[in-house]
């Protein structure tokens, strides 16, 4: 069995392009042996997702839905798939068919032969997309590739089929501040990378703006490297030994030139950016310092709701 866990918010336009582009690969997998279940997990969507869902529930035994309470980010409507999922393969895939479903033999094929645990995607080019977006997304791998204590693919995506055992040892990383990506590198399991050409959504806009784009590379390395802590320490160092140096030669000059010692336009502008670097350093301590007290509450990654049709359910056996 083949658990598809799909995230969705506010995708009623794909939804239906999505099933069928992955029922087109049906006769394949079935081929292997490979029988399929695809749950839909709603993460708060306010168009007609959850309608679209309902629909092929109707005619389609395979598809299953979960319904998040309100919108908790791509990253908890993953984990709660995860969860959700009970095939002996799982893989990860988003709806608007950036993650082409025509990859899924090719990658089940090499899981279930033991090539590998998991075969990920990663993207070789990123035509369609802003220039200035692709150029920060490079650097993101760069630095926290250099910064992290794992190494990430550059242009790695979220698609992947992953075997049963690689899936439980994701489930038990069960931190709240979650960075998929990472939690992957993290656990280990042999990874086969399958390269294709980037691929714009079908319908529908992004819902990733720049700023949450750079929330979640700053989230992401803050979950994996303390390194910044120690960069803010050996600023802090460093910007005490120009002082010290300053000092020596505002003494020396005093007392070999006699110049009195004057300019506070020049000082104010030094104590403005030793200022800045210190509520800096004290910024990102206040990261890691608010992971661990989000972490501290324990609070659950998502909250499910039952759906119209399990009230129903319940409603008539009660009755």
């Amino acid at each position: 069995m083949l658990s598809l866990v799909v995230p969705c918010y506010n995708e009623e336009e794909n939804i239906r392009m999505f099933y069928e582009a992955v029922t087109g690969q049906y006769e394949a997998l079935l081929g292997m042996g490979v029988k399929t279940e695809i749950i839909f997990v709603d993460d708060g969507s306010s168009d007609g997702t959850v309608r679209e869902v309902y629909g092929l529930q109707d005619t389609c035994a395979e598809v299953k839905l979960v319904e998040l309470s309100r919108n908790f980010g791509k990253e908890a409507a993953m984990y709660a798939g995860l969860l959700e999922a009970t095939g002996d393969l799982t893989a990860i895939i988003d709806v608007d068919l950036q993650d082409p479903p025509s990859l899924l033999p090719q990658m089940v094929k090499s899981v279930i032969s033991g090539e590998c645990d998991c075969v990920a995607t990663r993207r070789v080019s990123r035509q369609g997309e802003p220039p200035i977006r692709s150029f920060f997304a490079r650097l993101f791998y760069k630095i926290m590739n250099k910064l992290s204590d794992v190494q990430l693919m550059d242009g790695a995506r979220d698609f992947r089929v992953m075997s049963r055992e690689m899936t439980d040892a994701i489930l038990e990383v069960s931190e709240r501040n979650r960075f998929s990506k990472g939690i992957f590198a993290w656990v280990g399991f042999k990874t086969k990378w399958l390269e294709y050409e980037n691929i714009e959504r079908t319908a529908g806009k992004t819902k990733w703006s720049f700023f949450k784009l750079f929330v979640y590379a700053v989230d992401g390395l803050t979950a994996f490297s303390a390194k910044p802590l120690s960069i803010t320490s050996f600023i802090g160092l460093l910007f005490c030994f120009i002082s010290l140096l300053l000092i020596i030669l505002i003494i020396v000059r005093k007392l070999i030139f006699g110049d009195p010692v004057d300019g506070w336009p020049s000082l104010a502008c030094i104590i403005f950016f030793v200022a800045g670097i210190q509520l800096f350093c004290i910024g990102i301590v206040g990261l890691y310092v608010s992971k661990t007290y989000s972490e501290s509450k324990r609070r659950p990654v998502f909250i499910k709701r039952k759906s119209k049709r399990e009230k129903k359910e319940i409603s008539d056996k009660q009755h």
